[in-house]
């Protein structure tokens, strides 16, 4: 297959499963001129610098692509600055340092609760469904319970989450007129719910996100429809990237039992070891609609201004000039500056409580699942080539301590 349809490839679904061989091929060259104009950075410096460029762009109104279905409306993590920073830094100060440090630590009680509890009610059962019966369940609850979300509402959110990361990358898929009609159809919903809970919030708050930002009296405080649309941001940015990063790694672990076995006598291990799943097999694996907002110089090949950009994150977290044995799995390695939480201003921001959901998650599963084995290698994935996980993943164990 020729270059410019690589991506292509990358995005069929019959490679889901390991779409590594084709980052390689597209790793041969740095820049990558695709069918459709865009251009595809495969290499690790290129991707790094143009995620730290101030000329790329992450707002949809700057892609030609995109800006004539662009909503009116976005969160921060698809606007530039300086509303992306103002933005940003509302949401931080109520979420994390330096205004509120202790605030993702003190997760872990209820997060060791959750995942003790959904263990124990699969302990009646031989064969699990790690995806579905773990994976999600975890996320979805903790990040409810920080937006204060009602436990009652939490499979309504399923949906519609489920629906609107569908349709991320639908023009990479073949039904892509349907997923993104659903999308914003969940979009508007969720958005809909999260005005309500708002003002319920303003008038009577609780120790919970939306209660935080409602009644926030500083100057830059957000607007009532950017608190919405941060609101559907988190909750789907929130949780579905982590259910992927513990259903990848879950099935990493059982490919490599050495290192699941290791895991269990050096729990610390899990921490360098999640931050190699990030790399190995990244729950982002491309960033696909950056564009240019003046002509931009890559590797010797020029990129002109108005250019749709895809940073390969996944290519660039196995590329041999940055990482050594990049193809090896190694739980332990150092120095592992990797990409699986993106880089620069738009750096994951809920990535220390999704780290945090992952040792938890991973480290349970190896210390009570006795003898488990994989049922189907490779499972089934999840439609979406950009948020890559398995759809699900059965395991098949001698108990549940």
């Amino acid at each position: 297959m020729s270059r410019e349809n690589l991506l292509r490839e990358v995005t069929d679904p019959a490679n889901r499963h390991d779409p590594y061989p084709i980052y390689a091929r597209l790793r041969e060259e740095p820049v990558t001129l695709l069918e459709d104009g865009s251009f595809a950075i495969s290499r690790y410096d290129g991707i790094s610098a143009l995620l730290h460029d101030p000329r790329v762009s992450s707002d949809p109104h700057n892609n030609p692509a995109l800006k004539d279905a662009a909503p009116p409306v976005t969160p921060f993590i698809s606007k530039d600055p300086p509303d992306h920073d103002r933005m940003r830094r509302v949401a931080m100060r109520q979420f994390g340092p330096p205004s509120s440090p202790g605030l993702v630590g003190a997760q872990l009680p209820e997060i060791q609760r959750i995942v003790d509890g959904l263990l124990d009610d699969l302990q009646d059962r031989d064969r699990i469904d790690v995806a579905q019966d773990f994976s999600y369940p975890l996320p979805v609850n903790v990040i409810c319970r920080l937006l204060g979300v009602p436990p009652d509402d939490e499979p309504t959110f399923h949906q519609w989450a489920g629906a609107i990361v569908a349709g991320v990358d639908a023009s990479d898929q073949a039904d892509g007129a349907e997923l993104d009609t659903k999308r914003m159809e969940a979009q508007t919903a969720i958005v809909g719910y999260l005005g309500q809970l708002l003002q319920e919030r303003r008038s009577k708050p609780r120790d919970d996100l939306i209660s935080r930002l409602a009644t926030d009296q500083s100057e830059d405080r957000m607007a009532d429809l950017d608190i919405q649309i941060t609101g559907t941001m988190l909750l789907v940015a929130g949780h579905e990237t982590t259910v992927n990063l513990i259903s990848n790694g879950t099935l990493t672990l059982l490919r490599n039992p050495d290192v699941l076995a290791r895991l269990r006598e050096e729990p610390e291990l899990v921490v360098p070891m999640t931050e190699e799943l990030l790399r190995f097999e990244p729950p982002v694996q491309y960033l696909p609609n950056r564009s240019t907002l003046a002509d931009l110089e890559v590797a010797g090949t020029t990129i002109p201004k108005g250019s749709r950009v895809v940073l390969l994150l996944a290519a660039g977290n196995r590329d041999p000039d940055h990482f050594d044995e990049p193809e090896r799995f190694v739980p332990d390695r150092r120095e592992n500056q990797h990409f699986g939480y993106g880089g620069g201003i738009h750096y994951c921001f809920g990535a220390p409580l999704a780290r945090l959901e992952a040792h938890v998650a991973l480290l349970a599963l190896a210390r009570r699942l006795r003898n488990p084995r994989l049922v189907d290698d490779p499972p089934p994935y999840r439609p979406s080539p950009v948020l890559r996980g398995p759809q699900h993943l059965l395991v098949e164990a001698d108990g549940i301590d």
